[in-house]
């Protein structure tokens, strides 16, 4: 029996290698012609998973009871800490977070084992192989280069250094777990993938299998990015959500290649084509993400995400080596039958769109990884580049506008050939509000304060230079025009739904309302409907990108009782406070003993009418004083953000000097987000099979309900946990928004129930699935 528990943890790293090992040995055996050994297979699957789920525990348990003989404890926590960081602290440094993402990858495994059960019985073994290797990869990483559980060299320590304050922020609690959940959410696709090609069983059966678990992955990678927006935001103060930091780009590469295959599944699905090409992007979207994991644990860039340098790195490139081997391998192997009879019949066909589109998905993450990767690679020709926000800007709005207008063109083409009257009729509306929009923004825009054009300077001299200068300078315009244009045929989309809906139950004698006919069309056509509604959340988010061409920046110094303009705003510096000590600050401040917070305060009005007060505030904490923290504090509205940062105060004159910024249109991003979940959980959303008994069918559906309401309850419990702690990091934004919804998107707590819900979906699928 170990003596200590940094032994007995380091021993239960050892059970998950040797149980997943086991697993791994009894699928093989089981697909090679020992069929009865599959349930072995499925029993070992779930006891890997409980052994992690233990590890898991185990270190909670070594965090809530402060055993700094762990050196992982010692270094992310402290006695001050609040439970809610304890917790937090399990995947804020590279050893746990790494057993944090074996514990989404064995709670995938265990999903995915029970939803097969008797299904896909000769995919099944090489299914459970794959997961077992990409868990026993895990296993090792924790055991030979970042044990969770070693022991601290110098013994126990009194106390531990603390968690990063950067990382004592709502949104870094929710914002890792959602996007490891989308980069997990891909090993089970790629297991499918797998499994069917050594099998061959390469018809369509594996893709109709996978098409759920990718848009479940998607929807996490979806959430989990723009969660890191909204951190990136508020809490490093810099003025902007996305600032193409290496760590960001390698988190949104796996969401290109999985929207691509989202689109593409269909083409194969209908008819039979693109089975080279599906297979290579599930391959490819699980490869990036352990790329992207690779990137930042390994210390090869330099990121306020990354991790610290290791050796992690080399076992990163052997594995991906592998998985490159054995893909490519394998899909040599299997060409011949994966090459498809049929081919493209016209270009004008809502193929050919979706093909054009994943180009274009592939063509933005492919320069985003090149991008990305330059200024490392050419250090092995000795030169040093970097690559900054203007560069990938300038780049990627000619490609992200190409996209956007691919993305509205698909549906107004029919499947196979699509006549030129016909596309005609379906371009009539959709073009007729392009146009208008492109009017609407030059007869009104400037008047509103956006301008449809917009100056910018040449990155660089000759033809290639200008020609992105001229698309960067007109970008709003094109943009609002194409978010017309999308939202139009969107429109068109559901219109022409209703009214043949309405026009079947004419002829049928059971007439629908316009309201019963859309509800109706939505739950008999949750795939093509929900997508439509992501597409609306996609507008949303363009909207709210479209901001940043408008924004306007100001760097000032004032005096108390001295004022500033910016924008329509006025803002008036009435002084500084700082925390705990000074009467004016409140309670939950006075209490606060673990930091020292200066707050500088700044009256706002507009047109003469106060607005209410903006608090930005420098933290500086007893663990960490020569890493102090950027608390910025905003006005938000669905119109535009005022955003104020604080850089000095001087402790003498009081003299503060301020970063100001008004940031249009940003809470459209967020409102998008929720549009793209709601979407994504039509799409999911599992039909209910009557068949047998209704009473049951009924009863499992009332299940899933109950399951997805309770998931919702419990986590929104995180939210008001987090608020209720002594040291709210929220405390020092001063909320003045003029609506109640910008306030509910600041707070964040509409993700945990939506997320809920979205999780009770995958409970719910294995309740109510029909019987193959």
């Amino acid at each position: 029996m170990w003596e200590s528990l940094p032994e007995f943890g380091t021993g239960v790293v050892y059970a998950i290698l040797i149980c997943a090992a086991y697993t791994f040995a009894v699928s093989l055996a089981a697909g090679r012609g020992h069929p009865r050994l599959l349930q072995s297979a499925r029993m070992g699957a779930y006891a890997t998973s409980a052994t992690v789920l233990f590890a898991v525990l185990l270190l909670t348990y070594a965090f809530v009871s402060h055993d700094f003989r762990i050196r992982y404890v010692t270094r992310y926590s402290d006695r001050s800490m609040s439970t809610t960081y304890l917790l937090t602290s399990l995947w804020g440094g590279q050893d746990g977070s790494l057993l944090w993402w074996s514990l989404l990858l064995s709670g995938y495994v265990t999903a995915c084992v029970m939803w097969l059960k008797g299904k896909y019985r000769q995919l099944q073994p090489y299914v459970i192989a794959t997961l077992m290797v990409i868990v026993a990869f895990f296993a090792v990483l924790m055991l030979f280069s970042a044990n969770p559980f070693e022991a601290s060299i110098a013994g126990a320590r009194p106390d531990g250094d603390g968690l990063n304050p950067v990382l004592q922020n709502y949104w870094m609690i929710i914002h890792p777990p959602s996007l490891y959940t989308g980069f997990v959410g891909c090993s089970v696709p790629f297991a499918f993938c797998v499994a069917a090609l050594v099998t061959g069983r390469l018809d369509n059966e594996w893709i109709v299998a996978v098409r759920k678990w990718m848009l479940f992955a998607f929807l996490f990678l979806s959430i989990g990015n723009v969660l890191g927006m909204a951190w990136a935001y508020e809490e490093l103060g810099w003025g902007g959500f996305w600032a193409w930091d290496p760590v960001e780009n390698a988190a949104c590469l796996p969401w290109f290649t999985a929207s691509a295959y989202v689109h593409s599944t269909m083409i194969q699905e209908r008819r039979n084509m693109l089975k080279v090409w599906n297979v290579v992007l599930i391959c490819v979207t699980f490869l990036l993400t352990i790329f992207g994991t690779f990137l930042t644990r390994a210390g090869i860039i330099t990121s306020v995400h990354t991790f610290a340098q290791s050796d992690i790195g080399t076992y990163f490139l052997w594995f991906i080596g592998l998985v490159f081997a054995v893909s490519a391998g394998l899909l040599v192997w299997r060409l011949p039958q994966l090459r498809a009879k049929a081919e493209l019949e016209s270009v004008a066909s809502r193929e050919a769109m979706f093909v054009i589109n994943n180009w274009a998905l592939l063509g933005g993450m492919t320069f985003i990884l090149c991008a990305t990767m330059y200024p490392k690679l050419s250090e092995l020709w000795d030169e040093t580049t970097t690559v900054g926000p203007t560069f990938f800007n300038r780049w990627m709005a000619p490609i992200g506008l190409i996209i956007f207008a691919l993305m509205g063109l698909a549906p107004l083409f029919g499947w196979r050939k699509t006549s030129d009257d016909a596309l005609k009729k379906a371009l009539r509306v959709p073009l007729a509000a392009f146009v208008g929009g492109i009017v609407l923004h030059v007869l009104f825009g400037a008047s509103l304060g956006y301008p449809p054009l917009v100056a910018r300077d040449p990155m660089f001299p000759g033809m290639i230079g200008e020609l992105l200068q001229k698309i960067s300078s007109a970008a709003p315009v094109i943009t609002f025009a194409l978010v017309v244009f999308n939202l139009a045929v969107i429109a068109q989309e559901f219109y022409r739904g209703v009214v043949a809906r309405q026009s079947s139950a004419v002829k049928r004698g059971e007439p629908e309302g316009v309201l019963l006919a859309l509800f109706r069309l939505l739950d008999k056509n949750r795939r093509r409907y929900g997508g439509y509604i992501v597409h609306i959340g996609i507008c949303a988010m363009f909207l709210g990108f479209l901001g940043g061409s408008w924004n306007v920046d100001r760097e000032v110094g004032l005096m108390p009782g001295q004022s500033v303009k910016l924008g329509a705003y006025e803002l008036t510096y009435a002084g500084s406070r700082m925390c705990p000590g000074n009467p004016r600050c409140s309670p939950t401040e006075q209490a606060d003993l673990g930091k020292r917070m200066i707050f500088a305060e700044l009256d706002v009005t507009r047109d003469g009418k106060p607005l209410g007060r903006l608090e930005p505030a420098k933290f500086i904490f007893n663990k960490s004083p020569e890493s102090p923290t950027t608390e910025v504090s905003m006005r938000r509205s669905l119109r535009e953000d005022l955003y104020a940062v604080l850089g000095t105060v001087n402790p003498e004159t009081k003299r503060a000097t301020f970063k100001l910024h008004v940031n249009p249109l940003v809470s459209w991003i967020w409102v998008g987000l929720l549009i793209l979940m709601g979407g994504t959980g039509i799409s999911l959303w599992p039909e209910v099979a009557l068949g047998g008994s209704r009473f049951w069918a009924f009863s499992k559906a009332g299940a899933a309900a109950a399951t997805g309401i309770l998931f919702s309850i419990y986590l929104a419990m995180s939210p008001s946990l987090a608020s209720a702690e002594p040291r709210p990091r929220g405390a020092p934004l001063a909320m003045i928004a003029r609506s109640p919804l910008p306030r509910l998107l600041h707070s964040g707590a509409w993700v945990a129930p939506v997320a809920g819900l979205v999780l009770g979906f995958g409970v719910s699928r294995l309740l109510t699935r029909k019987k193959s």
